[in-house]
């Protein structure tokens, strides 16, 4: 994987401008917005993983709206146990909450909330790695179906853990650039957010290919 070029590569388009400039004023439409964005930032990875010559497309609302909605569900189901979890903790805390309750009881509470942060973080952190791979084959198959093949996704992370956990290193770094542009006020904070979001599709695009190039490799 090249971790450079994924922070580069938006620069060599003589019309980054434009393209980035449009995706991020459309990013600002309450919620479609956001799910264009995201479904233009998997347009990208689309374009990385069939090697196309210029990774950073232009906006289609229509197709990156309906990308963006795929993503979404895609994360949605992948975040379920959380979420899960979560209202099964709320709903016993708040019925110990509500009676008085014995130290004992305080305490296997304290026990679990620990347990519950325990498990947030661990999943979390374990999402955050297999998302781009979940991600990466639902583009590269065009099929929404993809993104749950549990064997072909986590294959992909099994077959080069590695560029996964760079795509990890990736998204901690677009975060940190994300919110730059506030320095530049408005404008350039939604311009940075937008580009940070295309580095993380290029990453997924790289992921994918190098964990399909070691499976080739392996299987071969």
């Amino acid at each position: 994987m090249d971790f450079g070029l994924a922070f580069s590569y938006v620069f060599q388009d003589k019309d980054w401008l434009r393209k980035v400039g449009i995706v991020a004023l459309i990013s600002l439409i309450p919620i479609l917005g956001q799910l264009v964005l995201i479904g233009w930032s998997l347009n990208v990875t689309k374009r990385v993983i069939d090697r196309h010559p210029e990774p950073l497309p232009d906006v289609d609302f229509g197709g990156d709206l309906g990308r963006g909605f795929s993503a979404f569900v895609i994360g949605f189901v992948y975040s379920l146990p959380i979420t899960l979890f979560a209202l099964v903790f709320g709903i016993l805390d708040s019925i110990v909450a509500g009676q008085s309750s014995s130290d004992a009881v305080r305490t296997m509470m304290a026990i679990l909330s620990l347990c519950f942060g325990l498990f947030v973080f661990i999943y979390g952190i374990a999402m955050a790695i297999v998302l781009p791979a979940a991600y990466g084959n639902y583009v590269a198959k065009g099929s929404l179906g993809a993104g749950f093949a549990l064997g072909e996704v986590f294959g992909l992370v099994r077959a080069n853990i590695g560029a996964y956990l760079i795509v990890l290193l990736g998204t901690f770094v677009a975060g940190l650039i994300a919110p730059l542009g506030t320095i530049l006020c408005i404008i350039g904070a939604i311009l940075t957010y937008a580009y940070s979001v295309a580095v993380m599709g290029h990453l997924y695009g790289q992921a994918y290919n190098a964990a399909t190039q070691n499976k080739a490799v392996l299987a071969g």
